[in-house]
């Protein structure tokens, strides 16, 4: 059947039967006739919604993973942005921040939809960097947020000075041990450009400046609680003798101080951790962690996605934007500062 076979048959679906002579040719020419207000119809039904959907600019936010406090906040920085704004966000990301297929499957499908641009926290630095240059490729723009890729094809690079708050947590830990002792590190995942700074200035700081401190063991909690509560199990285990442990992001420290705690070691082994959360802030009050070293993924996702809203608009945002860490104590938990840095509102935002 030819395309206008196919076009007058929907006509005839619709045309009573009286009005369809068989073999005559003016109604050859009725039902072509009879056929434009259908395809017309339909037309206008594929357009109108696209139309719509695009009445404001769409950015896509893809965080690491979405199991943990910390992208929770993310979220809400960049809600808050697009509000104050005037556009519109879609926010998807994997469900652990180790499964980078499905990242970069989000990434192809918010290409494939042509959005205004993607903020983007690569949960691998080498995996993901192919799928950016295709970001690129699809002249969308790009902003990177709290950990780093192998490619400078982005807008902007915005986010904690991950280098420094591995040293800031050496020094913590260091200090509260008097300078001596052993130590193991709970480690992220390998690939994770942020935690692996955090990790890097925590083992240079030790070898540096504080030789007496001998780092005895380094395992990866893979970003599950799961895996790192078993891994400092393991560590426990092999080293009786320990005195302190560095965790480098919510999930390993949260398995650092369920395993301490579940050896009635708590107190006694000290515990520095990195980002916080509710139930690491408690942990904080009770003693069972020392300090934390938190961020401000609240702010992140609010200027990363501001910097593309300038982008769009002609204006040049710097191409990396650092934002200090703080160190957060059990007697620093009442400073208005470390509260609204730890309590962010979320569901002003996310409701």
């Amino acid at each position: 059947m030819s395309s206008l076979d196919s076009k007058s048959a929907i006509g005839n679906s619709a045309a009573p039967r009286e009005l369809r002579p068989a073999g005559s040719v003016h109604n050859s020419e009725f039902r072509i006739q009879n056929s434009l207000p259908v395809l017309l119809a339909l037309s206008l039904a594929l357009v109108v919604p696209a139309c719509r959907r695009r009445e404001r600019p769409l950015y896509a936010v893809i965080p690491k993973g979405q199991a943990n406090a910390f992208w929770q906040t993310v979220h809400a920085g960049a809600a808050a942005e697009a509000k104050e704004a005037g556009v519109d966000i879609d926010w998807n990301g994997p469900a652990l921040e180790s499964d980078f297929t499905r990242q970069i499957t989000i990434v192809d499908d918010f290409i494939n939809r042509h959005v205004d641009g993607i903020v983007l926290a690569p949960n691998d630095r080498d995996a993901l960097a192919p799928a950016i240059h295709r970001v690129h490729e699809a002249g969308i723009p790009l902003t990177i947020i709290d950990s780093g890729a192998n490619t400078d094809e982005y807008v902007s690079f915005v986010a904690t000075d991950n280098y420094g708050g591995g040293v800031m947590g050496a020094r913590r830990l260091s200090q509260i041990l008097g300078k001596r002792g052993k130590v193991a590190l709970i480690a992220n995942a390998p690939g994770s450009a942020s935690t692996l700074a955090r990790e890097q200035g925590f083992e240079d700081t030790l070898a540096k400046e504080f030789p007496e401190i001998k780092l005895v063991a380094r395992q990866y909690g893979m970003a599950e609680y799961a895996r790192s509560l078993t891994v400092t199990e393991d560590i426990l285990t092999a080293h009786p003798e320990l005195n302190g442990l560095f965790a480098s992001n919510e999930s390993s420290a949260v398995g650092a101080v369920q395993g301490v705690k579940g050896r009635g070691l708590a107190g006694k082994i000290k515990v520095v951790g990195f980002d916080s959360s509710p139930k690491l802030l408690d942990d904080l009050r009770s003693g069972s962690i020392d300090a934390l070293v938190v961020q401000d993924p609240f702010r992140m996702a609010h200027t990363g996605l501001e910097t593309l809203i300038d982008s769009r608009a002609g204006r040049q945002p710097p191409k990396r934007i650092d934002l200090p860490p703080a160190l957060v104590t059990h007697d620093s938990l009442s400073d208005p500062k470390i509260q609204q840095l730890i309590n962010p509102d979320l569901q002003k935002y996310l409701r």
